[in-house]
């Protein structure tokens, strides 16, 4: 122990003393103990039969062992003081494994552990730190306090050992021989572990058996259970294996080592010899260096352009810049990515137009069905081109709901024409970089999507799509459709401007094809810019066209099933279309289909089947309970049924009014209707209260009436004033007690004074009506040339009647 009571580790700090200590059943102790590393064990009478336990975590200690241990000051400090209070300094290591120390208990601990002398003691802050010298095994007879300090009767279990036993001799041979094998090859035992090795023989095989388990990296609990093992011939038995799992495991991290050593070496020498290669050669005047390279590549790249005066001026000035920068300067890298950019870009590279209408009427054709009128659109917009000898600068905008092929139109369009096609969402973009580019002084900064997408097409002249332009976003980054006002306009967008790229583009020869679902969240001089050509969805017989020839044979080629292998019979085909796919495009109509597909294929694999037929009957079986049934017109006093707009197309719209009481006049409404709808809720009441006795209703009916009006489903926002006439109808036929007797439907927006205004959507409305079976319709007047333009599959059999006065209106449901 040091003498200096100054140091803030010293041993007095911890409360140990020189004073002479002997438990009441122990007998002195000599104070000479054994060295580091010594393989002697002190005779019986000097240990002490009543020690204190400290808990290890990591690994038991053994005998063999000189290790410094750093413990938690806190929790073990009073333990400490104790046996700096014993003359033996002698305290007992139990190995406790995970458990955590919170959570310790005296249940816990080994039967079996190991005594160690307490050398050089030193606390310092939150730790206190001692180097343990294992002296001998201990075996736990009885606990005196089993809460810290932890105080225990222990007994020292000694092994009869005959050294000249062959079996032991042969087994400490084979344990030398394993430490010196293990010694060359792993550099973590180095010279000194050599010299302690020598202090052991095969003469005393107990502590060199421990001292080969204590240098291995065995799991606690298999050290554990050599600790315990008394028999010295049965503990070696147990550690040999483990000391040749050492030896193993050294040699392949040897292994590894001197490969990657190899590899390192290898690339070193390929490295140091291509780069004389390159100073050779450049001596030589036969090679030039990465430098010369790139602008050499920049240079071939201009020789197929060609390059407006400008552009070709400012790429020289970056050239001269480049071939005078070192090539690992930063700025090296910043020029040459622009020049990369600047030089790939497809100067004055077009490809030529297709402007043959029969050859565009046929890739039209071939890949959609329907569309009738869209198609012609398109036809007289190739017809125009082909007088002009051009279609580029223009701009097409495809409405329609989801599903109804506005995206695939576009992919139509290019082929018809010949042209490169590219496609890029703009839905949600909220950075207006990503149009026109990023400023190059910040990092990472790249051009917009219309320099990448002239990059990736390789000509000027490409069909770029703008899908979901609609839904455009806004941030504090900027407003993306703001910067779409630029490239959409043909007389701007012949001197584009990049922020990236710093030089003009010429976009005015790029057709650009947007889609979107509504109007109404695109901004006004956007949609300005743009000729508009609608989708508005599908009938039945056209999905039912359109499923036969290009869904379900796209699904099976998809999923690679011979035709024959699966029918699906025409009524079953029809059945899917009315009860499970009746949206305004063909998308869900995909999506039942591809699940008859994977039931069937599962028949087919499971039940050995040849083929399997889906039909009317079974379709249940593949696809469960129809989402939707026919809709019932609902008819009765006070009933009208109207014709609405969605997004996902024409929805017939019934109007239910009832009178309450009539105990006092009042008006209710109910159904989510919009602020728009409600006003026309409103003007509705207020005409029809006002103009009773013309139409021969009780001129005093509403005096008294309560009336409530409900617009269902209720759970459906709705808002529009299309819905003015059928209110106005629904009041009037509750008024007059007269029900209408057939199925009719009408649309139309009601002012005070009676005028039919004209609404939109006249063809979805249309198609709603024809699916619900309801041929007699009232439009007003101002719509009848939208309804003249309809395909005439559309216009067959209908009865259309049209209004400019409400007066009108109520002639044809009333006569």
């Amino acid at each position: 122990m040091s003498d200096d009571h100054d140091r803030p580790g010293d041993p007095e700090a911890l409360g140990w003393t020189h004073e002479t200590y002997h438990d009441a059943d122990e007998p002195p102790f000599d104070e000479e103990s054994p060295g580091r590393g010594s393989a002697m064990v002190p005779a019986r009478e000097t240990l002490p039969e009543r020690i204190y336990l400290l808990p290890i975590h990591n690994r038991p200690f053994f005998p063999a062992q000189v290790q410094p241990l750093v413990i938690n000051r806190e929790r073990w400090e009073e333990t400490m003081r104790r046996v700096g209070n014993t003359p033996h300094h002698t305290v007992g290591l139990a190995f406790v494994g995970e458990t955590a120390v919170e959570e310790l208990g005296h249940e816990h601990f080994p039967e079996v552990g190991t005594a160690v002398k307490v050398h050089k003691l030193q606390g310092e802050d939150q730790q206190i730190q001692f180097i343990a010298q294992g002296v001998q095994r201990f075996r736990i007879q009885r606990w005196l306090s089993k809460t810290p300090p932890y105080l225990v009767e222990v007994s020292y279990p000694r092994e009869p050992v005959d050294a000249e036993d062959d079996e032991a001799r042969a087994y400490a041979m084979a344990l030398i021989n394993g430490i010196k094998e293990l010694l060359p090859i792993n550099p973590l035992y180095g010279e000194e572990l050599k010299h302690y090795l020598n202090r052991f023989s095969p003469h005393e095989p107990g502590p060199l058996t421990d001292f080969a388990a204590a240098i291995t990296s065995a799991k606690g609990h298999l050290l554990q259970d050599v600790l315990a093992t008394l028999p010295v011939v049965a503990r070696m038995q147990k550690v040999l294996p483990l000391l040749r799992k050492e030896i193993d495991v050294a040699q392949l991290q040897s292994e590894i080592s001197e490969q990657v050593n190899a590899q390192m070496q290898e690339r070193q020498r390929e490295f140091f010899l291509r780069e004389q290669l390159k100073v050779i050669q450049r001596e030589l005047g036969i090679s030039k260096d990465d430098r010369e390279n790139d602008v050499d590549t920049f240079r071939d790249r201009l020789e197929s352009l060609v390059v407006p005066p400008k552009v070709l001026t400012r790429i020289e000035e970056e050239l001269d810049k480049l071939s005078v920068l070192e090539t690992g300067s930063p700025e090296y890298g910043t020029t040459r990515n622009y020049l990369d950019w600047l030089t790939s870009m497809p100067w004055g590279v077009r490809s030529q137009d297709k402007l043959d209408l029969a050859h565009a009427r046929q890739v039209l054709d071939r890949d959609h069905d329907g569309l009738k009128d869209v198609k012609e659109r398109i036809i007289e917009f190739l017809a125009e081109g082909t007088f002009k000898g051009d279609v580029g600068g223009s701009i097409l905008l495809l409405v329609g709901p989801p599903g109804v092929g506005k995206t695939s139109v576009g992919r139509s369009i290019a082929e018809a024409l010949g042209r490169e096609f590219y496609r890029f969402s703009v839905g949600g973009m909220r950075d207006e970089a990503e149009i026109k580019g990023h400023r190059r002084t910040y990092i990472g900064a790249m051009p917009g999507k219309l320099a990448q997408a002239l990059k990736e097409v390789e000509v000027e002249n490409p069909v770029i799509m703008l899908d979901e332009i609609d839904k455009l976003g806004q941030s504090f980054q900027g407003d993306p459709a703001s910067a779409l006002l630029e490239v959409l306009d043909p007389e701007q967008n012949v001197d584009f401007l990049d922020h990236y790229l710093d030089v003009r583009l010429d976009l005015s020869k790029v057709l650009f094809v947007c889609t979107a679902n509504t109007l109404d969240s695109i901004p006004g001089p956007l949609l300005d810019r743009m000729e508009q050509i609608r989708l508005s969805g599908y009938i039945a017989e056209e999905k039912l066209t359109i499923a036969r020839h290009h869904l379900w044979p796209k699904l099976l080629k998809r999923d690679r099933i011979p035709r024959k292998r699966i029918n699906l019979t025409e009524a079953a085909l029809k059945q899917v279309i009315e009860g499970y796919a009746r949206e305004a495009g063909v998308r869900q109509l995909e999506k039942q289909l591809h699940r008859i597909v994977r039931k069937a294929a599962v028949k087919l694999l499971e039940n050995g089947q040849q083929s399997v037929r889906v039909s009317v009957n079974n379709l249940e079986a593949f696809l469960g309970a129809p989402l939707f049934r026919k809709e019932q017109v609902l008819q009765g006093e006070g009933v009208v049924t109207g014709l609405a707009w969605t997004a996902m197309g024409g929805a017939t719209l019934p109007i239910e009014a009832g009178k309450v009481h009539a105990l006092d006049r009042g008006f209710k409404l109910t159904g989510k209707l919009g602020e728009v709808m409600q006003e026309s809720a409103n003007i509705a009441y207020s005409y029809v209260l006002g103009h009773l006795s013309e139409f021969g209703a009780d001129a005093d009916f509403f005096d008294s009436a309560f009336v409530h009006l409900h617009v269902p489903e209720g759970a459906t926002p709705k808002d529009g004033p299309s819905a003015g006439v059928t209110m106005t109808t629904a009041l009037l036929s509750l008024a007059k007690h007269r029900a209408i007797d057939r199925s009719l439907a009408m649309t139309g927006e009601l002012t005070l004074t009676g005028q039919v205004l004209p609404v939109g959507g006249i063809r979805e409305k249309i198609i709603a009506a024809r699916r619900s079976d309801i041929f007699e319709v009232i439009l007003p007047e101002a719509n009848r040339r939208d309804f003249d333009e309809l395909p005439d599959f559309l216009r067959e059999g209908m009865t259309v009647h049209f209004a400019g006065r409400y007066p009108d209106v109520a002639k044809v449901v009333f006569g």
